[in-house]
């Protein structure tokens, strides 16, 4: 979480949306931090699971919601976080939420998406390859084991990847860094 929330690098006035916060752990991590977004809002489609985000800053709520469609307007956003969510969609809609993601970002948003990843090398790699061979067999079960990298599903969403970090304490991640095009007019630097 801590590489995601640092390529956000979401400001004071930002607006950022959470999407598949669960608990809210991205948004509990942000919270810690001596800069954060004035508003934030976790989404997600478990009323269980936002039955147990704690309290939140003032200005941060989190609501019930699609990644398919979700219920904000056309760019709501300046930021949005997809963490550990993007792998666990149902096969072909990877697209839907990408577009959905792009809608609801203002132009020139940023958007941070983590995922899981197969290590390159070493004993982690054989563990990450195992994981993901039982995965794919049994997605119902294992599903949140599943490997994946965005990247070319970003680009042909419109985004721009701009960097990413591959994170191998913990959970092997990958962290991605996009952004949409700025205005007409206006680079994206």
């Amino acid at each position: 979480m801590r590489a995601a929330l640092d390529l956000a690098s979401a400001g004071p006035s930002d607006r950022l949306l959470d999407l598949g916060t669960g608990t809210g752990e991205v948004l509990r991590q942000l919270a810690r931090r001596s800069t954060r977004p004035l508003y934030a809002v976790g989404v997600d489609t478990s009323a269980a699971m936002l039955a147990h985000v704690p309290a939140l800053p003032s200005g941060w709520t989190v609501r019930k919601g699609d990644a398919l469609a979700l219920p904000f307007a056309a760019d709501e956003f300046e930021v949005a976080v997809a963490s550990y969510v993007l792998h666990v969609l149902p096969e072909g809609v990877l697209a839907t939420a990408l577009a959905e993601l792009a809608r609801v970002l203002r132009p020139g948003g940023r958007l941070v998406t983590v995922t899981p990843v197969v290590p390159t090398r070493g004993l982690v790699r054989a563990v990450g390859v195992a994981c993901d061979i039982v995965s794919r067999w049994a997605p119902a079960t294992f599903g949140g084991l599943r490997s994946l990298d965005p990247g070319g599903a970003l680009e042909q969403a419109g985004f721009a990847l701009l960097c990413g970090r591959t994170v191998l304490r913990g959970y092997p991640s990958l962290c991605l860094l996009a952004r949409l095009p700025a205005a007409t007019g206006a680079s994206l630097a």
